[in-house]
Protein backbone atom coordinates (compact mmCIF):
# COMPACT_ATOMS: atom_id res chain seq x y z
CA UNK A 1 0.00 0.00 0.00
CA UNK A 2 2.96 2.52 0.41
CA UNK A 3 4.47 1.74 -2.20
CA UNK A 4 1.42 2.56 -4.30
CA UNK A 5 0.82 5.97 -2.61
CA UNK A 6 4.49 6.57 -3.20
CA UNK A 7 4.25 5.56 -6.92
CA UNK A 8 0.82 7.93 -7.04
CA UNK A 9 2.75 10.95 -5.01
CA UNK A 10 5.79 10.85 -7.24
CA UNK A 11 3.40 10.89 -10.27
CA UNK A 12 1.65 13.71 -8.95
CA UNK A 13 4.74 15.65 -8.43
CA UNK A 14 5.82 14.98 -11.58
CA UNK A 15 2.39 16.86 -13.46
CA UNK A 16 2.94 19.58 -11.20
CA UNK A 17 6.21 20.10 -12.14
CA UNK A 18 5.93 19.55 -15.56
CA UNK A 19 5.91 22.69 -17.89
CA UNK A 20 2.60 23.51 -19.06
CA UNK A 21 2.86 24.32 -22.86
CA UNK A 22 1.01 28.17 -23.08
CA UNK A 23 -0.23 30.03 -26.11
CA UNK A 24 3.15 31.94 -26.41
CA UNK A 25 5.21 28.67 -26.66
CA UNK A 26 2.79 28.09 -29.97
CA UNK A 27 4.32 31.27 -31.75
CA UNK A 28 5.96 29.15 -34.59
CA UNK A 29 2.53 28.88 -36.25
CA UNK A 30 2.74 32.95 -36.60
CA UNK A 31 3.47 33.91 -40.28
CA UNK A 32 1.37 33.99 -43.65
CA UNK A 33 1.38 30.49 -45.21
CA UNK A 34 -0.11 29.41 -48.52
CA UNK A 35 -0.43 26.20 -50.24
CA UNK A 36 1.77 25.67 -53.28
CA UNK A 37 -1.31 26.08 -55.71
CA UNK A 38 -1.89 29.83 -54.10
CA UNK A 39 -5.47 27.93 -53.29
CA UNK A 40 -5.76 28.13 -49.44
CA UNK A 41 -3.85 30.26 -46.87
CA UNK A 42 -3.84 30.63 -43.40
CA UNK A 43 -2.15 34.06 -41.60
CA UNK A 44 -1.40 34.64 -38.10
CA UNK A 45 -0.13 36.82 -35.50
CA UNK A 46 2.63 36.49 -33.33
CA UNK A 47 1.84 35.34 -29.55
CA UNK A 48 0.95 38.63 -27.98
CA UNK A 49 -1.12 39.00 -24.13
CA UNK A 50 -1.31 35.44 -24.39
CA UNK A 51 -3.75 35.19 -27.44
CA UNK A 52 -2.86 34.51 -31.71
CA UNK A 53 -5.51 35.65 -33.72
CA UNK A 54 -5.70 33.63 -37.13
CA UNK A 55 -7.50 33.92 -40.33
CA UNK A 56 -7.99 31.43 -43.43
CA UNK A 57 -9.41 31.24 -46.51
CA UNK A 58 -9.27 29.16 -49.88
CA UNK A 59 -9.86 31.08 -52.96
CA UNK A 60 -11.13 29.97 -56.72
CA UNK A 61 -11.84 30.95 -59.94
CA UNK A 62 -10.93 34.44 -58.53
CA UNK A 63 -13.76 34.15 -55.55
CA UNK A 64 -13.36 33.11 -51.68
CA UNK A 65 -14.78 29.92 -51.52
CA UNK A 66 -14.15 29.12 -47.77
CA UNK A 67 -12.91 31.63 -44.68
CA UNK A 68 -12.31 31.37 -41.07
CA UNK A 69 -11.64 33.33 -38.01
CA UNK A 70 -8.67 31.91 -35.85
CA UNK A 71 -8.18 32.32 -32.04
CA UNK A 72 -5.35 30.53 -30.10
CA UNK A 73 -6.01 31.79 -26.35
CA UNK A 74 -5.82 29.74 -22.79
CA UNK A 75 -9.08 28.76 -21.20
CA UNK A 76 -9.37 29.62 -17.48
CA UNK A 77 -7.30 26.58 -16.88
CA UNK A 78 -4.37 28.20 -18.57
CA UNK A 79 -5.21 25.28 -21.28
CA UNK A 80 -4.46 26.69 -25.07
CA UNK A 81 -8.03 26.41 -26.66
CA UNK A 82 -8.13 26.93 -30.86
CA UNK A 83 -11.47 28.42 -31.71
CA UNK A 84 -12.69 28.44 -35.46
CA UNK A 85 -15.17 30.23 -36.93
CA UNK A 86 -16.17 29.16 -40.31
CA UNK A 87 -17.65 30.87 -42.97
CA UNK A 88 -19.41 33.31 -40.19
CA UNK A 89 -20.77 30.26 -38.30
CA UNK A 90 -20.56 30.30 -34.18
CA UNK A 91 -16.79 30.10 -32.64
CA UNK A 92 -16.22 26.21 -31.99
CA UNK A 93 -13.81 25.34 -29.25
CA UNK A 94 -10.60 22.38 -29.40
CA UNK A 95 -8.60 21.89 -26.54
CA UNK A 96 -4.75 21.76 -26.64
CA UNK A 97 -4.34 17.95 -25.76
CA UNK A 98 -1.10 17.42 -27.21
CA UNK A 99 1.84 19.78 -27.75
CA UNK A 100 5.63 19.55 -28.60
CA UNK A 101 8.17 21.78 -29.98
CA UNK A 102 6.80 21.84 -33.07
CA UNK A 103 3.74 20.18 -32.86
CA UNK A 104 0.29 21.04 -31.21
CA UNK A 105 -3.04 18.74 -31.31
CA UNK A 106 -6.63 20.25 -29.91
CA UNK A 107 -9.76 18.02 -29.45
CA UNK A 108 -13.12 18.75 -29.55
CA UNK A 109 -14.74 15.11 -29.41
CA UNK A 110 -18.36 16.54 -29.11
CA UNK A 111 -17.93 18.74 -31.82
CA UNK A 112 -19.22 16.74 -35.65
CA UNK A 113 -16.45 17.45 -37.50
CA UNK A 114 -13.55 18.19 -37.47
CA UNK A 115 -12.75 16.70 -34.26
CA UNK A 116 -9.25 16.96 -34.35
CA UNK A 117 -6.91 19.68 -35.49
CA UNK A 118 -3.51 19.56 -35.84
CA UNK A 119 -0.19 21.47 -36.77
CA UNK A 120 3.33 20.93 -37.09
CA UNK A 121 6.29 22.20 -38.18
CA UNK A 122 8.26 19.99 -40.84
CA UNK A 123 11.35 22.80 -41.71
CA UNK A 124 10.01 25.51 -43.51
CA UNK A 125 6.79 23.97 -44.31
CA UNK A 126 3.26 24.29 -41.90
CA UNK A 127 1.35 21.20 -42.00
CA UNK A 128 -2.44 21.64 -40.82
CA UNK A 129 -4.53 18.34 -40.54
CA UNK A 130 -8.32 18.12 -39.57
CA UNK A 131 -9.76 14.30 -38.71
CA UNK A 132 -12.38 12.93 -36.84
CA UNK A 133 -11.09 12.34 -32.91
CA UNK A 134 -9.68 8.68 -34.41
CA UNK A 135 -7.80 10.20 -36.80
CA UNK A 136 -10.32 9.09 -39.90
CA UNK A 137 -11.63 11.27 -42.31
CA UNK A 138 -8.66 13.44 -42.34
CA UNK A 139 -7.77 16.23 -44.46
CA UNK A 140 -4.34 17.56 -44.92
CA UNK A 141 -2.84 21.07 -46.18
CA UNK A 142 0.84 21.80 -46.62
CA UNK A 143 1.68 25.81 -46.42
CA UNK A 144 4.75 27.80 -47.33
CA UNK A 145 5.56 30.62 -45.94
CA UNK A 146 5.02 33.63 -47.80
Amino acid sequence: MKTIFGAALVLLLMAQAAPRTRVDDLGWISGHWQTADGVTEEDWTAPRAGQMLGTGRTIRDGRVREYEFLRLQADVDGVPVYWGAPNGAAPVGFRLTEAGPSSATFDNPGHDYPQRIRYRRDGEALVATISAIDDSHAMRWTYRRR
